[in-house]
């Protein structure tokens, strides 16, 4: 990842003798399965290793929007330090699902949701399946699968867990982890909407999260640090999205592991600390 104010790491996630786009360019290799492309890549991206964090870095100002993970603002935890004692700031966590599939044209693509339009807050609005940790949910992947199913019907033996990215921090400082899973089967994949919830399904190409087309960024500034909001245009059929926040801005750290290389555009995470006195009303702006 690319920052003006910090530059973050990319670490290796293949060998370098093999290069991801081996596996999922559908013109490299007739003898190679769609299924066996994804197979190549879940194996793989189970070598990832996320930056690692303390757990308990962050917490106390969450914005549930009934327990969902939506927001105009979100940040890698490693460009967005917290000076905080742990004893008194502990998150609550979140998860949302980053479910990868092969397209009828070989490209890989990421499920996503467009909010309900009666929703009170972020309404049509496009979130990954996600939302709070419950009781009962073994670990970030448990979380991450059963809201999916809550939200669109999707069947969390269809998905394939096979890695976790560093946690992002949303506006209103709650702690979100993406988790990667694969889907090997789309045609298994029969959408059952939740009307309070999600008011449309669709798909978009991770590689574009990459591209510096259909693009356009904001400039933002707090505690005397700028940085970018980035927006995606994308259209299906006569249907348009815009993919924003800490969407878009989880979805180019997906693209960037899963890819291997950065963005083709400066991302400019903020390099500021979260203040000393942190209340329910603290936000980013």
């Amino acid at each position: 990842m690319i920052s003006i104010l910090r530059t973050l790491p990319t670490r290796s996630l293949l060998p370098r003798a093999l290069s991801i786009t081996k596996f999922m360019d559908s013109s490299s290799n007739a003898t190679i399965g769609g299924s066996q492309r994804l197979l190549a890549l879940a194996q793989h991206l189970r070598q990832y290793k996320a930056p690692s964090f303390p757990e308990d870095i962050v917490e106390q100002s969450i914005e549930e929007s009934g327990g969902k993970v939506v927001s105009q603002v979100g940040f890698p935890e490693s460009a967005t330090p917290i000076d905080q004692n742990p004893e008194k700031f502990r998150p609550k966590k979140a998860a949302v699902l980053i479910c990868l599939f092969e397209g009828d044209d070989g490209d890989l693509r990421v499920i996503l949701t467009k909010r309900s339009s009666k929703l009170s807050t972020h309404s049509g609005e496009v979130a990954l399946p996600g939302g709070k940790q419950e009781e009962g949910d073994k670990d970030d992947g448990d979380t991450a699968k059963r809201e999916a199913e809550e939200e669109i019907g999707l069947d969390p033996e269809l998905v394939n867990i096979v890695t976790v990215l560093e946690p992002f921090l949303s506006k209103h400082l709650l702690r979100v982890v993406p988790v990667v899973g694969i889907l090997h089967d789309k045609k298994a994949f029969k959408p059952v909407l939740n009307p309070a919830e999600v008011e449309a399904v669709f798909d978009a190409p991770l590689e574009m999260f990459l591209k510096d087309e259909n693009r356009r960024q904001e400039e933002r500034e707090w505690m005397g640090e700028k940085y970018l909001i980035h927006f995606f245009d994308y259209g299906m059929g006569h249907k348009k999205y815009l993919i924003w926040g800490l969407t878009a801005g989880i979805l180019i750290r997906a693209a960037s592991v899963v890819y291997q290389r950065p963005p083709a555009f400066i991302e400019q995470n903020p390099k500021f600390k979260v203040p000393q006195n942190v209340s329910k009303d603290t936000v980013l702006p």
